[in-house]
């Protein structure tokens, strides 16, 4: 039988937590030493720590799971910048998905992609929502996961 009681009372203890849980996720993002971090919150274009820590785990040179995926050499104050700068490309839908992709050239070497292959590249993956969903070092390419 439904109880409407306990529906509302969990209703409010979960929407208490998820605020509670943005407010630590913003605090935790202010923390990076960017310009502009609030261009991190756009509604259209978005990082949360969920998909910043995806990207870390699967690309970040420091840690060492996911051997044959890309991975980034630089910091990761670097490695949030451009995938806020990434934000000024034009998003192209990804065949297949509803997803988009932006692809940025930094000009300087951010890491090597997926074939070992030094580049300047970094691919953001985001959702149609704005939510930015992966992003890691190199072009994008259909098997990408």
């Amino acid at each position: 039988m439904f109880n409407e009681q306990e529906f509302i009372k969990l209703l409010f203890l979960l929407s208490d937590t998820q605020a509670c849980i943005s407010h630590m996720e913003k605090d935790l993002l202010y923390q990076l030493p960017l310009p502009d971090k609030g261009k991190l919150f756009r509604k259209t274009y978005y990082l949360s720590a969920t998909s910043l820590a995806h990207i870390l785990e699967r690309h970040y040179y420091k840690i060492s799971r996911h051997p044959a995926c890309g991975k980034f050499i630089v910091d990761v104050p670097t490695i949030v910048h451009w995938i806020k700068e990434a934000f000024t490309c034009e998003p192209t839908p990804i065949s297949g998905s509803l997803n988009f992709k932006r692809t940025i050239d930094t000009g300087t070497q951010i890491g090597f992609d997926k074939d070992a292959q030094s580049t300047t590249i970094i691919t953001v993956i985001t959702e149609p929502g704005g939510a930015v969903k992966t992003a890691f070092p190199g072009q994008y390419s259909i098997d990408k996961t």
